[in-house]
């Protein structure tokens, strides 16, 4: 199999993989922010509570985007497929 067609293979993935891995998590921290201020707006009693909750659920859907490039970051500069291509 040619070099060429594994590096080109690989940083396509990469760009779909960090659009979706981007994407994604930001669609659901989105939707995260907006049910926090539906849930402030009917019990701005429990602010704290609410709040702290959403912090630590954006810092989860958060790392799921800096997982996804750090795997995008491996797959374009140490591209393990390209070990058992050049053997």
């Amino acid at each position: 199999m040619n070099l060429s067609w594994i590096v080109l293979a690989s940083t396509v993935v990469a760009a779909l993989a960090i659009a979706l891995g981007t994407v994604l998590p930001a669609l659901a921290m989105g939707k995260a922010i907006a049910q926090a201020l539906d849930s402030l707006a009917r019990q701005p009693e429990a602010e704290r509570s609410i709040t702290r909750t959403l912090f630590i659920g954006l810092a989860m859907i958060e790392s799921l985007a800096i997982y996804t490039l750090v795997i995008v970051l491996i797959i374009l500069f140490r591209n393990p497929l390209l070990e058992y291509v050049l053997k």
